[in-house]
C-alpha cells in the first residue's frame, strides 16, 4: 500500500500503479464455407467470431480478411454497432471468401475495436487459418 504525504503531493510525487494489459482478442472457424480454390471468390456471410477483453469503450467494430499469400486482393469485411456480446454470428456482415486458385493460402481477420464507426482506433486483435 502506498501513502502519499502532503509534502509528496506539494512536490508533485505520484505513484504509478500497474495492472496487467488485457488482451484483445479474436478467433474464428470456417464453419460450413463452400469450397473454393478456383481464384474467383464467393460473396459470403461472416464467420462466427468469438472475442476475449473487448476494449473499454468500443462502439464499433471493423473486421477485415486479408490473405498474406495475395495481400492486394481485397477481400473487404464489415463494420458491425458492438453490443457487448462476445459473439459474432454469421449475417452480421458479406465478404469475398477466401478462394486460392494455386494450393493453400493464410487468411487473417483483423478486428479493429474503435470508438466511432469511421475511426478512433483503440485496439487491434488478429486471427489466422489456412484455407482450405
Amino acid at each position: 500500500m502506498h501513502i502519499l504525504t502532503a509534502p509528496m503531493l506539494a512536490a508533485g510525487i505520484t505513484l504509478a500503479c500497474t495492472l496487467p494489459l488485457q488482451a484483445f482478442e479474436l478467433t474464428f472457424e470456417w464453419g460450413a464455407l463452400k469450397l473454393c480454390t478456383s481464384g474467383s471468390p464467393n460473396t459470403v456471410t461472416n464467420p462466427t467470431f468469438i472475442l476475449t477483453d473487448v476494449p473499454p469503450g468500443t462502439r464499433f467494430i471493423r473486421f477485415k480478411l486479408v490473405d498474406n499469400d495475395a495481400p492486394g486482393y481485397r477481400h473487404g469485411g464489415g463494420t458491425i454497432a458492438y453490443s457487448g456480446a462476445d459473439t459474432i454470428l454469421p449475417g452480421a456482415f458479406s465478404y469475398k471468401s477466401p478462394c486460392p486458385p494455386n494450393g493453400s493460402h493464410t487468411y487473417v481477420w483483423h478486428a479493429t475495436a474503435q470508438r466511432a464507426k469511421n475511426g478512433g482506433v483503440i485496439k487491434v486483435a488478429t486471427s489466422a487459418k489456412d484455407y482450405p
